[in-house]
């Protein structure tokens, strides 16, 4: 991954922000992930790449953040699902805008949801994995990519 890949992935992330919650997020500086494990929040969205890359992308929140979020769109209902729901849609957009840059051949799955740690053990990531540190009104979230440089076909 090069510092351009990273940067579209970022635009994606503020593109969600901006387009559905109405308001900016701040992107802090992307840094690797360190050996201690995976950054897992209460709720993540992981979105499986393949094709000419092979990796994860993951946006990972806390329950109060899906929260404000949901009731940002008038939802009084708020369940467990409902914030899975939420967070599984970040991941997308975030993939599906990356996808617009990247071409056909980046092949994005349908979000995999998880809540806490549960699942940890199915994220596989590379050994380049950079966590992109997300704030949004008083709430710090993050997204992880691990992806592999494009193969040649």
């Amino acid at each position: 991954m090069n510092e351009q890949d990273i940067q579209a992935l970022i635009a994606g992330t503020v593109n969600f922000f901006t387009t559905l919650v109405d308001s900016s997020a701040d992107v802090k500086a992307p840094y690797l992930v360190p050996e201690s494990g995976v950054l897992l929040l209460d709720y993540t969205g992981v979105i499986d790449v393949t094709g000419v890359r092979r990796g994860s992308i993951y946006f990972t929140a806390p329950s109060v953040l899906l929260r404000h979020i949901l009731v940002k769109h008038g939802r009084t209902e708020i369940t467990d699902d409902i914030m899975s729901d939420v967070v599984g849609e970040v991941a997308n957009t975030i993939s599906g805008n990356a996808r617009r840059v990247f071409g056909h051949e980046f092949i994005i799955s349908t979000p995999r949801m998880m809540q806490g740690k549960a699942g940890a053990n199915t994220l596989k990531l590379g050994e380049r994995a950079f966590v992109v540190p997300i704030h949004w009104r008083s709430y710090q979230a993050a997204l992880v990519i691990s992806l592999s440089e494009p193969s040649k076909r």
